[in-house]
């Protein structure tokens, strides 16, 4: 195995800003915020305010508060990750407000707009703030209170943020239910685990806040003299136990819900495990749940996770005693790999109770004798364990579940001891226990403790499960002494016939070990091996066979049996459709509603096609159904009716064909330490498939990123960000892209670098289905058009023939005109809507004869014809005096302008010229009527 570890301490010190999650608090009000209805095509919006609040000392922190619907409702404070912003938790923010919660969010001291210096959860900074926050939504008056002054609240983050969730509660008894994710109890034990430093840890934390001068002064003094020594000293670990949820441990009795990650060498299970106990003791309620993902990457269950917390603060903010919360205890495992996706397949196990880490074990015997083994000078080369963060969504930490080994020991820097095969499968859930008597030349030793799950050809076969290692510091080794090792919390099956081993290192890569050289000796104690904690629902068992082997084949074998005289079987995917396959998209009679929607559809009756080569503009208001119908498109949720065929194959969630499409939908989360041509090739290793078929070099092309792929993506412009991401859609060059609001954020030399990106993809004969607020550059960059609105098709056809429809005429307007004469405008026979505009008044004409001739899609009923003249040069000069001789003599009025234009004088409309409309925002205007 080449690791090369030169190259790998360079990614994992090039990791991102964002590995470590959410931040601390907010409020009061230092001025009048903005509002912004929040874009959304699943009813119903989202109001947004953005504000800055003053909290005082001259610190100023950023907020965004998010509403829906009236009426009083629970608040929910959303603190965002570590390195982040507010930005970061928007889309969650978003989903709980629609769910009936007024949510804020913020970005805490010293990250994103916010000024102040990161004090790592201070309680006089961070923590103070979020009481603040809570006496300003205690004035607001969508927020329900419990009495005046204390609003009913529920607070919930990850990592940093979940940790800020945990101090509000300990500090504020006004808070009412906490859901914390991926994050500490102590963040002492944490950065210092049995007095060892977790020292690449620490410095990606510290790099991620922007660099020591970010901090507070004491904390950055603290980490360089941390850093500098190699070991932490009692001031530091008082410093940070004083700012860890542990600390009010005993004043945390609200309901809480923990989820904690299994891949995940920063906050390991062994901190949740801690907080579940204390919280516990407290009398409140406690589930816990160990998720798939973690800070070392792999799936982090985001649309479960967030399903599972609305239900929390359903039950315990809206008082819904019906609602399911969940087990008491849910595990998440893996069930092998997807062979046509290229994922991991998830399932999961749960209990009625929390069975901690270690209530109910099982010995396993190991052999080996005495052994000694060398501390090298300078601890080096390190062995290599844990690697903060490389892999991202398929983190390294989740090939152990995969049965592939990553990890790597130096000989004569470790000390091993080995079981015999096991006869059956052995699960884990739990920490393995051990002890050993541990000698050193040195006063002091530093071991690096873990199991490995070794198959039937050895070393070869070697897994290290989550790459967890458990570092302990020996004091006054020389004489020797027994250690009781407790190793890190897993998840993990290992199989018949494979062993479990014990080693202890001398050396690790992400912590600090003493650089003098030494010898230790280390030996077994105690029972002479593991104690490894039992499946769940197990009764203590020392017997090697206990009852459950026997009788879960026979219940299995029934159950299955079962299954197979009851089951329906599954519906067969339509056959594909051999006419349709060069037709890149065909949606029929598409409908969708949502079960909790008061609003109707989201979509209905839906249809229209695309050609290859086309750029297709999805446009329509907010709730036009655009969203909905793009995540049907990519198999995302499940349509009532209709149906969607891509090259002629019908699309269901995981259809084959989809791998010939590729999206870019809310943005792209990007490795900020990594270069762009580093983040694509990450990515794509994530999906499994051959590196010849990721095309990158032409995807770059297309992208036109050009130097600018060297660089880490930190020093990107936010149009540059874009265009990575666009590139990423692009890889393995789909056939099909939908692209999704790629405009967002752009300036406008920006935005028509990413115009070219788009027509320059299509130009090889490939199709863009691209969704837009912004007309005028969809007017610029796309072929054809599809109008939505109230989830159904107003109209579709090529642009130049939808904004160039004679039947819709702009009307020039010597002086404004009252409402009432706009209505009766609207009201004239032959005239299906008025609509006031910057330039006069936009009429659209009752459709004659509908023509679909050189359409892309077919057209509804009551769609206007196409055709007309440019809106300039067909417009003519009206004098005061009614004369439709004018009209006639004008280029490219025709006869029904001129009847509205006899209309308009009777009417005494001031007008003063009249004309066809030429672009795409007064027909989108005139096609919607007032439906924004």
């Amino acid at each position: 195995m080449d690791l090369r570890l030169p190259r790998l301490r360079e990614a994992v010190l090039r990791r991102p800003r964002r590995l470590i999650a959410a931040a601390a608090a907010v409020v009061v009000l230092a001025g009048a915020g903005t509002w912004t209805a929040v874009a959304s095509d699943d009813v119903p919006p989202v109001d947004r305010a953005d504000r800055v609040m003053d909290m005082g000392s001259g610190v100023k922190v950023d907020t965004s508060y998010f509403t829906s619907g009236s009426g009083r409702r629970p608040a929910v404070l959303l603190a965002h990750g570590f390195g982040g912003s507010k930005d970061d938790v928007r889309s969650q923010a978003e989903g709980l407000a629609r769910d009936g919660y007024a949510v804020l969010t913020w970005s805490a001291r010293g990250l994103g707009r916010s000024t102040g210096k990161i004090g790592l959860n201070d309680p006089k900074g961070e923590v103070a703030d979020v009481s603040k926050l809570i006496d300003w939504l205690a004035e607001r008056p969508e927020v329900e209170l419990d009495k005046d002054g204390d609003p009913r609240v529920g607070a919930t983050g990850a990592s940093y943020g979940g940790a800020v969730s945990l101090l509000a509660a300990g500090h504020d008894q006004r808070v009412d239910a906490i859901a914390p994710a991926i994050t500490y109890w102590n963040l002492a034990d944490a950065l210092f685990p049995n007095g060892v430093f977790k020292k690449l840890w620490a410095g990606i934390f510290v790099n991620s806040g922007g660099g020591c001068d970010k901090f507070e002064a004491t904390l950055c003094e603290m980490y360089q003299r941390v850093a500098e020594s190699g070991e932490p000293d009692a001031e530091a670990r008082e410093l940070l136990e004083s700012r860890s949820p542990s600390a009010v441990g005993d004043e945390i009795n609200v309901p809480t819900l923990i989820m904690q990650g299994q891949t995940d060498s920063l906050f390991p299970l062994g901190q949740a495990d801690a907080m579940a106990k204390a919280i516990r003791a407290n009398g409140a309620p406690v589930d816990v749940d160990w998720i798939s993902g973690g800070h070392d990457g792999g799936d982090m269950e985001a649309a479960r996770v967030a399903a599972r917390v609305g239900s929390w603060f359903d039950r315990y903010l809206k008082d819904e005693s019906g609602v399911d919360t969940g087990p008491a205890f849910q595990v998440t495992r893996s069930g092998g790999v997807d062979s046509r996706e290229g994922t991991t397949r998830l399932t999961s196990v749960s209990s009625d109770s929390y069975p901690g880490l270690t209530s109910k074990t099982r010995p396993i015997t190991l052999s080996g004798r005495e052994q000694s083994f060398e501390n090298p000078a300078g601890a080096n080369p390190p062995a290599v364990s844990a690697l903060p963060g490389l892999g991202g969504a398929g983190g390294l930490s989740q090939l152990s579940s995969l049965g592939i080994g990553v990890s790597l020991d130096f000989p004569g820097q470790f000390a091993a001891f080995e079981s015999e095969p096991f006869v059956e499968d052995l699960q884990i859930t739990g920490s393995p226990t051990a002890t050993v008597h541990v000698k050193s030349t040195s006063e002091d030793a530093v071991l690096f403790a873990k199991v490995y799950d070794v198959g039937p050809d050895g070393g070869m076969q070697q897994v290290l499960p989550a790459q967890l290692v458990e570092p302990i510091r020996v004091q006054d080794a020389k004489a020797g002494k027994d250690v009781r090792l407790t190793l890190p919390a897993i998840d993990y099956e290992v199989d018949d016939g494979h062993r479990l081993r014990l080693v202890l290192a001398s050396t690790d890569l992400g912590y600090a070990s003493p650089t003098a050289p030494a010898t230790y000796t280390v030996s077994m104690a105690g029972d002479g091996g593991l104690r490894v904690p039992m499946p769940l629902g197990d009764s203590e068992a020392t017997a090697p066979l206990p009852a459950w082997v026997w009788w879960l084949p026979l219940a299995g074998a029934l159950t299955a049996l079962a299954l197979i005289l009851t089951a329906r079987r599954p519906t067969a995917a339509p056959a594909p459709d051999p006419e349709l396959a060069d037709v890149p998209l065909q949606i029929t009679d598409l409908s969708k509603k949502y079960a909790k929607s008061s609003a109707g559809y989201a979509v209905r009756d839906l249809s229209f096609q695309v050609e290859k080569g086309q750029v297709l503009g999805l446009l329509g208001p907010n709730g036009a159904g655009k969203t909905t119908t793009l995540r049907m498109l990519m198999g995302l949720i499940k349509p009532d009716g209709g149906e969607i065929r891509v090259f002629g194959h019908a699309i269901r969630p995981g259809a084959p064909v989809l791998s010939r499409v590729g999206s870019f939908v809310e943005g792209a989360g990007f490795l900020p330490h990594l270069s762009g041509r580093e983040n694509l090739e990450l990515y794509w290793r994530a999906t499994g498939r051959p590196p010849e078929d990721a095309h990158l070099e032409e995807a770059l092309e297309i992208a036109g990123l050009g130097d600018a792929l060297s660089r880490a993506v930190r020093t990107y412009s936010q149009g540059m960000r874009q265009r990575l991401a666009i590139a990423q859609a692009m890889l393995g060059l789909p056939d099909l892209l939908i692209l999704d609001e790629p405009t967002n954020g752009l300036d406008p030399p920006q935005i028509r670098e990413m115009r070219q990106v788009v027509i320059r993809y299509a130009a090889a004969g490939r199709t863009v289905i691209l969704s837009s607020h912004l007309l005028a550059e969809v007017e610029q960059s796309c072929t054809h058009i599809v109008v939505m609105d109230h989830g159904r098709l107003v109209q579709a056809g090529p642009v130049g023939d939808i904004i160039g429809s004679g039947d819709t005429l702009l009307v020039g307007l010597a002086s404004d005109i009252a409402d009432p004469v706009v209505e009766k405008v609207a009201a004239l026979r032959d005239v299906e809507s008025a609509v006031r505009t910057d330039d006069g008044l936009l009429v659209r004409l009752a459709p004659t004869a509908p023509s679909t001739e050189g359409a892309a899609v077919p057209e509804p009923a009551g769609v206007g014809a196409s055709g007309g003249a440019d809106r300039t040069e067909g417009s003519v000069a009206v004098s005061d005096a009614p004369d439709t001789a004018l009209a006639e003599d004008a280029p490219g009025v025709n006869e029904r302008s001129a009847s509205l234009l006899v209309e308009l004088v009777r009417l005494e409309v001031p007008v003063s010229s009249i004309g066809p409309n030429r672009r795409l925002e007064d027909a989108f205007l005139t096609l919607i009527g007032d439906s924004e």
